[in-house]
């Protein structure tokens, strides 16, 4: 049996956002949460909320799999956005 690994799903969120020049404020405005909230999800000191989370997979186009740690395919999909 696996288990969740919050500083995994960090890792990546932080990784995802990084390479792709958003800023924690742009992550802060979208989940309507505080830029402490954020470095402590990134950070794996917290988790967040499934509404969050998937607000988070649809932001950056990955899966929810691959945040999870389930799968290392970031392969979005869901829903095109637009």
């Amino acid at each position: 049996m696996c288990m969740f690994d919050r500083k995994l799903m960090g890792q990546r969120l932080s990784a995802i956002r990084e390479s792709r020049g958003i800023s924690r404020k742009e992550v802060t405005e979208l989940l309507n949460v505080t830029r402490t909230q954020v470095s402590d999800i990134e950070n794996g000191k917290s988790g967040t909320n499934l509404v969050r989370f998937y607000q988070l997979c649809e932001f950056y186009q990955v899966s929810a799999d691959y945040l999870l740690g389930i799968t290392d395919d970031p392969t979005w999909r869901g829903k095109p956005q637009g």
